[in-house]
């Protein structure tokens, strides 16, 4: 299908605003990840050889109005190739909340590839940051830059309400029906926790990688951020946004056009 995405100028003083309108060719994409989980998704259509694979957020999915919009806004820029986690939305499976999305990821930039974009950059926020942040240091292939939005360090953080109820959810008796409840299918309980992003973050040289994260987040302090920062030994760039909160619903369209001019410039630098 074709979507039209209108996108607002900056209003200036005793002028008449122009709404200046982006077409994009959405299509359905479908994959199937290396364990053996269907993934669906959606691919925005560009001429361009850089295609943006994007990670949601836990509890989202990519028909999310918010998560649709930062989809879109990414969409003026390049392609986009994005596809529900494992055990949220239309795609099969059930969540492990991070661990085994790495394969979901890995599926998108295949899936990238496949359809003919030369330079791939992941992006995930929140779970979907941890998730972009483990695949490029364990994957078997390598993305062009990573972008990592509102990511926690490490596991198991309850510094925060909205945390300590993801925690419910996770460990209580009563938590996989209250997960299915939002839309969110839960698979078993960890028996071996994964590396967490904090853990693998240094062995994500050479690839570009930007950490982003809001002052005001309210699921992970931005310590989180300056954290991996210190972890990645100099190598990642940290940007801390004034006035911003959580993941895909706090990301503007300003700010999906400065990570985009990023990744463009990092790696044009890397040819």
């Amino acid at each position: 299908m074709t979507e039209t995405i209108p996108v607002q100028p900056e209003k200036v003083p005793g002028q008449e605003v122009v709404l200046t309108v982006v077409s994009t060719s959405v299509t359905p994409v479908t994959s199937m990840s290396h364990d053996g989980v269907g993934l669906h998704g959606v691919h925005h259509k560009s001429e361009s050889d850089l295609a943006f694979v994007v990670g949601h957020g836990f509890t989202n999915h990519v028909a999310k109005p918010y998560v649709a919009r930062v989809l879109a806004r990414f969409a003026a820029h390049a392609g986009v190739v994005a596809f529900d986690f494992r055990g949220h939305g239309r795609s099969e499976g059930r969540s492990t909340v991070g661990m085994d999305e790495v394969h979901d990821i890995e599926a998108a930039v295949r899936t990238a590839r496949e359809l003919g974009y030369r330079r791939i950059a992941t992006v995930g926020f929140s779970m979907g940051a941890s998730v972009v942040i483990r695949h490029a240091a364990l994957g078997e292939t390598r993305p062009d830059a990573v972008v990592s939005v509102s990511a926690p360090a490490r596991w198991w953080s309850r510094e925060t309400a909205p945390m300590r109820r993801v925690h419910w959810l996770l460990e209580q008796p009563h938590g996989k029906l209250a997960a299915r409840a939002i839309g969110v299918r839960l698979g078993e309980s960890w028996v071996q926790p994964p590396e967490s992003p904090l853990e693998v973050v240094g062995r994500i040289t050479p690839t570009p990688l930007l950490l982003v994260h809001g002052d005001l987040d309210h699921y992970f302090a931005p310590e989180h951020a300056v954290s991996l920062h210190r972890a990645s030994l100099g190598h990642a760039e940290l940007w801390i946004e004034p006035g911003m909160r959580h993941a895909e619903s706090a990301t503007t369209p300003d700010l999906v056009d400065r990570m985009a001019a990023w990744i463009a410039a990092k790696i044009e630098d890397e040819e």
